[in-house]
């Protein structure tokens, strides 16, 4: 399975990363980076596998019939 990221993924991840590091969820940005990179590795690797549930009404503005699937990344989020 191939999986692209439109641009605006790619730039809410770097503001994913600011947000972990200023509200103290990392110690370091290094480290939000790493947590970033291994939640879009995560996707890109695993996408495939993972059980798609189908996704509440509130997204059918996206599409209808769409899927989505969970990734844990720790005990305390998904």
């Amino acid at each position: 399975m191939n999986v692209l990221f439109i641009p605006k993924v790619c730039k809410y991840a770097k503001y994913l990363i600011r947000i972990l590091y200023e509200k103290g969820y990392f110690g370091f940005e290094q480290s939000a980076q790493k947590y970033v990179d291994a939640l879009f590795f995560d996707i890109e690797t695993n996408l495939s596998t993972k059980r798609h549930k189908p996704a509440p009404v509130y997204f059918d503005k996206f599409g209808k019939g769409m899927k989505y699937a969970s990734f844990k990344k720790s005990r305390h989020t998904t």
